[in-house]
């Protein structure tokens, strides 16, 4: 029986993602992977039972770093702007520090394993998220909305910032680079939207 190797096993983690992000899930597969590792097929087998149990071992791990990031010195009991702040910043800081995996994740969130992924890291996050919303709600300092209508203001522009970081380009295709500034006066424009 050959032996797991932790070196090769992240190699064909970050290939796995590598190529998820660039030629989409309906492009990937096992012997394709093994190449761009340079290992046969074989090997990966030692790891993985399929491609499935690949993309959901990664999808599961990644998705821990990410909800682990999310959390990162978050306080629910803070005030609706300071636990907004927070959020910006990790969710940016994370994206900056892993900008394939936020892609991979994109991939993710438009295919059958969606549930799979969402489900298996978001526990602890959404208790500490229902509990921030609970008290910020009570305190009276943010309207009762829908999620739906929450997370779009929250999160959405700080998403299409990142997009455009990411591209090097805004809409009209002029170049593109988040700053602080803009991150910020962003922020400040969705703290003043949810607020009462």
């Amino acid at each position: 029986m050959r032996i797991r190797d932790n070196n090769k096993e992240q190699l064909v983690k970050e290939k796995a993602i590598a190529l998820i992000v660039t030629g989409g899930l309906e492009g990937f597969s096992m012997n394709k992977l093994a190449k761009a590792c340079g290992i046969s097929v074989a090997t990966l087998y030692i790891y993985y039972k399929d491609r499935d149990d690949l993309i959901i071992n990664i999808a599961s791990e990644s998705g821990k770093l990410f909800s682990d990031a999310l959390i990162r010195d978050f306080d629910p009991d803070a005030s609706f702007e300071d636990g907004l702040r927070v959020q910006w910043k990790n969710r940016y800081r994370f994206m900056k520090e892993h900008p394939l995996l936020n892609m991979f994740f994109d991939q993710l969130r438009s295919s059958s394993y969606q549930e799979k992924f969402l489900a298996g890291f978001l526990t602890e996050f959404k208790q500490l998220m229902g509990k921030f919303m609970h008290n910020v709600i009570a305190r009276g300092e943010i309207e009762l909305v829908s999620f739906e209508t929450y997370w779009s203001v929250a999160f959405s522009p700080l998403y299409a910032l990142i997009r455009f970081d990411n591209e090097g380009k805004s809409l009209d295709g002029k170049p593109f680079k988040l700053t602080d500034d803009v991150l910020w006066e962003t922020f400040r424009l969705v703290v003043k939207a949810l607020k009462k």
